[in-house]
């Protein structure tokens, strides 16, 4: 499966963005499907997660998915300056995890900017 994470931008503190990760070539529903981030001089960090069995973990962000789309998004609300990163979108075809090396396809990532 490959994937193509878009939807990222520069907004100021407090607003809110929606991520999408597309699905070519696979059935992103046959996947945990995971958000990652990656700030400058600093190390990829998960964020959150959507298991190919329906559960997803949440918390200031939500993840969702659309299977008529083949897309996972992550909806960021009440961002901070802190929320700056590169945002990748990440699959696995088993449970997927918390760690990078959880996730088997990676797609490139889309650049979420926060100012204050």
């Amino acid at each position: 499966v490959q994937l193509q994470a878009c939807g990222g931008g520069l907004v100021q503190a407090g607003a809110s963005l929606r991520l999408s990760c597309a699905a070519s070539g696979g059935t992103i529903s046959a996947y945990t499907v995971g958000w990652f981030r990656q700030a400058p001089g600093k190390e990829r960090e998960f964020v959150t997660s959507i298991s190919k069995y329906l559960y997803s973990v949440n918390g200031r962000f939500a993840i969702s998915r659309d299977n008529a789309k083949n897309t996972v998004y992550l909806q960021m609300n009440s961002l901070k300056p802190e929320d700056t990163a590169v945002y990748y979108c990440a699959a696995d075809s088993g449970y997927g995890g918390t760690t990078t090396e959880d996730y088997d396809h990676w797609g490139r990532g889309t650049q979420v900017t926060v100012s204050s």
